[in-house]
């Protein structure tokens, strides 16, 4: 009898001991679901300004990110740029139009606008002003907003001389290239803008 009633109470603590470790488990189950949620909430990225975006822009390629700055130029033909500026005005970053916006609304000129998109980088290389050169050379015309040609609002975020012809500005990537690599080992420039995906008016 006495053995029985020591086999009873091992087998009724044993199952005492499954109960409390399942419910151990479901406790940490709803930790790791409650956890997404939470990081999902965090992945939101805070909105900064254009001078902290252009700090870190090298770190942030291919990132989603909200940027606040009053836009003091659109592209005319056809609106699917517009710049954004910092505490300087050649503190100046490039957002251009994606999909989903398709255009900017010519009402952003001089308001501050707040996007949601994503970091690209582009580089000038030697390779990129050799090309230049020979569209030069074959009599092809710069074009307002397109390419090395850009507008005025373009030069000045690329840090270029506004008064200078192409060649000389072409001379000028040159030497700011041959510092680069001297400095970082690095033959090429970098320029950042953001690809919108949303934007809106800050009023």
């Amino acid at each position: 009898m006495k053995m029985k009633q020591i086999m009873f109470r091992g087998a009724a603590l044993g199952l005492l001991l499954v109960l409390t470790a399942c419910g151990g488990g479901g406790s940490r189950t709803r930790e790791q679901r409650a956890a997404p949620q939470t990081a999902d909430a965090a992945a939101t990225p805070a909105v900064v300004g254009v001078d902290s975006l252009l700090a870190d822009a090298a770190s942030l390629v291919g990132r989603q990110v909200r940027i606040e700055g009053v836009c003091t130029h659109i592209c005319k033909h056809g609106g699917r740029k517009i710049f954004l500026m910092g505490s300087a005005p050649r503190r100046l970053l490039r957002i251009e139009a994606g999909e989903r916006i398709g255009s900017f609304s010519p009402v952003c000129v001089n308001r501050p606008v707040r996007v949601t998109g994503t970091v690209c980088e582009s580089r000038i290389d030697e390779a990129y002003l050799a090309a230049w050169e020979a569209r030069l050379h074959s009599g092809e015309g710069e074009r307002h907003g397109d390419g090395e040609g850009g507008c005025t609002t373009e030069k000045q975020a690329r840090g270029e001389s506004l008064e200078a012809g192409a060649a000389r500005r072409i001379a000028d990537f040159r030497r700011r290239i041959a510092e680069r690599e001297a400095r970082e080992g690095k033959a090429y420039l970098s320029f950042y803008h953001v690809e919108g995906s949303a934007y809106e008016i800050v009023e």
